[in-house]
């Protein structure tokens, strides 16, 4: 199929290339600031007295 075919294939693998990197970035970047919205709001229950 690729000496049939050398175009789709690169252009197949380069879709496949990009679709790895931005899910790869995405995870990244969701899973820092998940961990940052947890820090802050572990802080903030810390700081606020318990209901009576």
């Amino acid at each position: 199929m690729i000496p049939q075919h050398p175009f789709w294939w690169l252009l197949a693998m380069a879709c496949l290339a990009w679709y790895s990197l931005v899910t790869a970035y995405v995870a990244v970047l969701g899973a820092r600031d998940i961990r940052t919205m947890l820090r802050r709001l572990q802080a903030e229950n810390a700081s606020t007295p318990p209901e009576p």
